[in-house]
């Protein structure tokens, strides 16, 4: 996701098949997206199956992807990690086997698809169909009914929140090896929440006051 709520781009990693990046460029076509970024994706044969699979996507999604490596597109882009099948151990914080362990890290947030425990197998043009499906109020706001309106503070503003989150758990003293992992639950928290601008200025705030009297009376800010 780019800067922008409403600006979002659909990155496609480690696709085994054609037809299911063909089935993913046909779901943005119906949701009303258009740009595409393939890390390490197959051979997209004209001829083949992920044109054939692609609709009138063919003519203009597919064909207009993008390639780039995976810490490209980590380093360019917010991004919001979908997974596969959740494994059964609730205490792992990283429990994903679609991405990998180290991928995830890098995400701003996780997200799975809930089916049946009797048949929980979706492949990825399926499951990122019904992604997308979820984001239609985003991509395609003309055509919904209204809600409350929520706006979410901006990437950089959040961005900034963490630097001050992680900057209080060094001046706290919280034990290093455990401050990767508190950084982690503040990021999936506020993934899930969608803070407002007012909200994140308050918790800067409180953010920063609480580092400066975490410090030494000499060494606090006038």
């Amino acid at each position: 996701m780019t800067e922008s709520s409403h600006s979002i781009t659909v990155a496609v990693v480690d696709a085994e098949t054609p037809g299911n990046v063909g089935t993913i460029a046909r779901a943005m076509k119906n949701f009303g997206l258009s740009e595409l970024l393939l890390v390490d994706p197959p051979e997209l044969d004209p001829d083949g199956e992920a044109y054939g699979f692609a609709g009138r996507a063919r003519e203009d999604v597919l064909p207009n992807a993008t390639e780039l490596t995976f810490d490209d597109l980590v380093e360019g882009y917010h991004t919001i990690g979908c997974t596969a099948i959740t494994n059964e151990d609730p205490t792992k914080h990283v429990r994903y086997p679609a991405l990998e362990a180290d991928e995830l890290v890098d995400h701003l947030g996780g997200v799975d698809a809930d089916v049946s425990a009797e048949y929980p197998s979706l492949n990825l043009g399926q499951a990122a169909t019904i992604v997308l499906y979820e984001l239609r109020e985003l991509t395609l706001a003309g055509t919904q009914h209204p809600e409350e309106l929520h706006e979410r503070a901006g990437e950089a503003e959040i961005d900034r929140l963490y630097d001050q989150f992680d900057d209080l758990l060094v001046a706290i003293g919280h034990p290093e090896p455990k401050r990767a992992k508190a950084n982690r639950l503040l990021r999936r928290l506020l993934g899930r929440a969608h803070p407002t601008p007012r909200e994140v200025s308050t918790l800067r705030g409180i953010l920063r006051r609480a580092t400066e009297l975490s410090e030494p009376p000499d060494e606090r800010p006038d």
